[in-house]
């Protein structure tokens, strides 16, 4: 018997949950669709655990995210990126220039820019756009 190394190769996915599913639905369908991915799944209810309540399913390359719908009990609260949990998630682009151009199309959106593009001191080459969801979830796009 041969011995296995498992080596991980990225993030598949990550989840979030959030408020207003109708608006968030738009929101991440559009930001999916400006980075070339699109919706994988859309249903109501299973693998939901609330009965009536929704998820999707978003892929652009490699990387997937799921968005699944509050609880009705949990719609009212806000998010809190200090607050145990997620903080936020980045998703890696091919380029500053496309960095850019989907930084000109969120603004001409409205959407909320926390920091515009620039070349940030986490690690050499680092440049990057970091913005708000609706549910105020902070989002980043990078390129290295």
């Amino acid at each position: 018997m041969t011995a296995v190394s498992p080596k991980a190769t990225g993030i598949h996915h990550v989840s979030i949950t959030v408020n207003d599913y109708e608006r968030s639905r738009a929101f991440y369908t559009r930001l999916f669709e400006l980075l070339g991915g699109q919706v994988v799944m859309d249903v109501v209810g299973a693998p939901h655990k609330h009965e009536g309540c929704r998820m999707m399913l978003l892929a652009a390359g490699s990387f997937m995210l799921g968005v699944w719908e509050a609880a009705p009990e949990h719609r009212s609260r806000a998010f809190d990126r200090y607050s145990v949990g997620l903080h936020h998630f980045a998703i890696a682009l091919d380029s500053r220039a496309s960095i850019d151009e989907v930084h000109r199309r969120l603004v001409e959106a409205g959407v909320e820019i926390l920091d515009a593009p620039a070349e940030y001191p986490y690690a050499p080459g680092y440049y990057a756009v970091f913005f708000s969801d609706p549910d105020g979830i902070k989002l980043e796009l990078v390129h290295m």
